[in-house]
């Protein structure tokens, strides 16, 4: 199925999602931003749900990927969440990735179908379980201090990276999310800034 037309529709797709979420583009967007009929995207993807899981699924195994590399490339659990965040920090300077599209699509979740709605818990289960691991790894290291249990503080850390991508979005501004995270970094650090 994965062809250089069906990358081209997922890539499109992801950024119509990133841009105007779940219900604000259809397939004749994306007929027309790759200059292709809408009936080659029902080929590839059938329904529009097909096609936000497919795209979900991509940003899924991107975040695996990522956090797998973070994690093998360097023994600072504190230094892999830094590099989490300065990855978002990043797209949202550059524009290339302004919001995580799972979190986008958390937001709509009751409008979504099931299948899409699975596939959203899927990404937030696989990124938390990483945080958690990630922070669980700190706090033996004694690099890392945690007011509540590895599970809640996960939770916490992903929320106010999320939150701080929706406040960065909202006030158009990039330096609202580096304050944010910046501050939830220092928060469960045990090193001096």
């Amino acid at each position: 199925m994965q062809g250089e037309t069906a990358d081209r529709i997922l890539q499109t797709a992801k950024t119509l999602i990133a841009n105007l979420g779940y219900a604000g583009f259809s397939y004749a967007d994306i007929a027309e931003a790759v200059q292709i009929r809408k009936a080659s995207i029902h080929h590839h993807f059938p329904t529009k749900a097909n096609l936000v899981v497919a795209v979900l699924k991509a940003h899924r195994e991107g975040l695996l990927q990522a956090t797998q590399f973070l994690t093998q490339k360097t023994d600072d659990p504190l230094a892999r969440l830094q590099a989490y965040v300065q990855h978002w920090e990043g797209c949202i300077r550059d524009n290339s990735q302004p919001f995580c599209i799972a979190a986008l699509l958390a937001a709509e979740l009751p409008g979504l179908p099931e299948e899409v709605r699975a596939e959203v818990h899927e990404y937030f289960l696989v990124l938390s379980e990483w945080i958690r691991q990630t922070l669980e790894a700190g706090v033996e290291k004694r690099t890392l201090k945690l007011q509540g249990t590895p599970e809640d503080e996960a939770q916490t850390f992903m929320a106010t990276v999320h939150g701080a991508m929706l406040s960065a979005r909202a006030l158009g501004s990039c330096d609202v999310f580096q304050a944010v995270t910046t501050s939830a970094l220092q928060r469960i650090s045990l090193r001096k800034s």
